[in-house]
Order: structure tokens, then C-alpha cells, then sequence
């Protein structure tokens, strides 16, 4: 089971840190700072650049976080309200084959990370945090504060939508 959790773990939090990459450096073919806070002000964001840094800092900061299995509930909360930004805003409208079965897999995976634990051989373990930091209570919290930042986020985070009517 270790070695299981080593390899999800280090599969999941390595292809995060490489998409926090591509907001935050344009590395890997992203679109860096500029492209991506372009693309949350298409989404109609309220302040597109600050919400482009926390996403890629989130996934870049939590991927890397939850490859060493470091703080573990911290790395799942951060990249699932990642993932729940991206269903709603994003993906949704496409339907769960066509659109956000990728997101929803992920989100899945680090809440069951959380409510699990990140295993034997993690940073967790190391320092002797794993007791503490794991179990359906630190799932919930984390899927739980993941809806609660994304329900702030897509609506107060954003502006209404232009529909080109004038306001009487």
C-alpha cells in the first residue's frame, strides 16, 4: 500500500506542479502570468492576475507539497478548490465525458488523499504528522473548505456577465 500511495501521490502532485508551472512561468507551453490571467479575465474574473498567481501558486505549491506528502490536508484543499474552480467555471457546460472527468478524478484523488493519509513513505511519516492529519474527519474538512472557497470565488471573484442589454 505504500508504494501505491508514493506512486499516486508522486503521479498527481508532479502533473500539478507542472500545470503551476505553466501559470506561473510559461514553462511547458503555458501561458505564463500574462496568458493566464488573460484567460481568467475571460471567465470574467474581478482581478485576473491575482487569481492566475494563487491558482498557479496553488498548483504548483500544493502539487509539490503533495508529491512529498508534506502537509498533506493543506496540499488537498489548495488543489481541490483548483479542481472545483475549474469544474464550475470551465468545464462544466462541456458534461461529465466530454468536460470535467479529469477535474472530478482529481478532485477525488486528494480528498481521498486527505481522508486516507498520504502514507508510509512521505514527509508526513517523517515528522511524525501523519496520526494527526489523517482520516474521513480531514477528507471532509478538506472537500468541505474546497466548496466554501469556490462558491466565494466563482461568484464574489466575479463579475456579471455582459449580456449587451442596457439597464433600464
Amino acid at each position: 500500500m505504500a508504494y501505491g500511495l508514493l506512486l499516486l501521490r508522486l503521479l498527481v502532485g508532479l502533473a500539478f506542479a507542472a500545470h503551476g508551472a505553466q501559470k506561473l512561468f510559461g514553462w511547458f507551453g503555458g501561458g505564463g502570468p500574462a496568458g493566464t490571467a488573460g484567460f481568467f479575465a475571460s471567465l470574467g474574473y474581478r482581478a485576473p492576475a491575482l487569481l492566475a498567481l494563487l491558482a498557479g501558486l496553488a498548483e504548483l505549491g500544493g502539487g509539490l507539497l503533495l508529491a512529498s506528502g508534506l502537509a498533506t490536508p493543506l496540499a488537498a484543499l489548495a488543489l481541490a478548490t483548483v479542481m472545483l474552480n475549474a469544474i464550475v467555471t470551465v468545464k462544466w457546460r462541456e458534461g461529465f465525458l466530454s468536460g470535467y472527468e479529469l477535474e472530478a478524478t482529481y478532485l477525488i484523488i486528494v480528498v481521498s488523499l486527505a481522508a486516507t493519509g498520504p502514507g508510509r513513505l512521505s514527509l508526513d511519516r517523517a515528522l511524525g504528522w501523519d496520526d494527526n492529519i489523517t482520516g474521513t474527519a480531514w477528507g471532509s474538512v478538506v472537500l468541505v473548505g474546497a466548496i466554501v472557497i469556490a462558491v466565494v470565488t466563482t461568484t464574489l471573484g466575479r463579475g456579471r456577465a455582459d449580456t449587451g442589454e442596457m439597464a433600464a
